[in-house]
């Protein structure tokens, strides 16, 4: 029993540190290819526009987050959609690929908070990841050149490299993660595909069958309302971080 409980601690802290140690590198990466190879075209605006839009957009997607629904004609009901990453996306437009993975942070954190977690953090962790695998891509092609064109060619990227991280990550680590930390066997996993689809029959063909079709989707119905409401809501929060700058100067002590 003692042996057990100990086991069960050691899984969680090592997939506790497994998560930092993977929100850390995809922020230096980011960060990186922000400050050497976007620096000239990566807006400059100042720490508290920076943090008001981050914390709008954030909060912004963890309501969208937490209304997420299964789809229940193409992958099994853990797997779930949601438009979180629209503001994500419109967000990293805004202010680089580094905003775009505070942004992911931001919604996570209040979600956990919000609503806690069901998937032993694991769909968690999924949902960070791989919504970053789409919005950092993205963004960073975008301020290579903010054209028309440039977004969708960057948002058509973007869903192709979250379609194949996806399926890669949850087949390599994610699956194996949740089986573990939730005490479902992965053929039980597997089980719950082929009563979807006869054609899943092992982990490769779930991710292939299931996880990267919901990708897929996904990507198409973030990268469709980005692109319409990008240039409306771009002005409106520049316009409403302004304001907040201007109110926080103006609250400062006058020497």
């Amino acid at each position: 029993m003692g042996t057990g409980i100990l086991k069960t601690i050691g899984e969680n802290l090592q997939f506790v540190l497994v998560c930092a140690l993977v929100i850390l590198a995809i922020v230096v990466v980011a960060k990186v290819i922000e400050d050497k190879v976007l620096k000239d075209s990566v807006a400059k605006v100042s720490k508290t526009r920076y943090l008001t839009i981050c914390a709008m957009l954030g909060a912004l997607a963890m309501i969208l987050h937490i209304f997420d629904f299964p789809v229940a004609f193409l992958a099994p009901g853990f797997y779930k959609l949601d438009f979180s990453e629209i503001p994500v996306m419109i967000g990293a437009f805004c202010l680089g690929p580094v905003g775009g993975v505070i942004i992911e942070l931001v919604k996570i954190l209040l979600k956990l908070v919000v609503k806690g977690t069901t998937t032993a953090f694991v769909g968690d962790l999924a949902n960070f990841v791989v919504g970053c695998s789409f919005v950092v891509p993205a963004a960073i092609i975008y301020h290579l050149k903010k054209t028309r064109t440039m977004a969708i060619v960057s948002l058509a990227t973007g869903t192709i490299v979250m379609t194949v991280f996806g399926s890669l990550f949850n087949a390599v680590y994610l699956l194996p993660a949740f089986s573990r930390l939730y005490g479902m066997p992965l053929d039980a996993i597997v089980g719950m595909g082929t009563a979807i689809n006869k054609g899943i029959t092992g982990v490769s063909t779930l991710v292939l069958f299931a996880v990267a079709p919901l990708n897929l989707l996904k990507g198409v119905l973030i990268s469709v309302p980005t692109m319409v409401l990008y240039k409306r809501i771009s002005r409106v929060l520049h316009s409403t971080a302004q304001d907040a700058g201007a109110v926080n100067r103006h609250s400062q002590p006058q020497g």
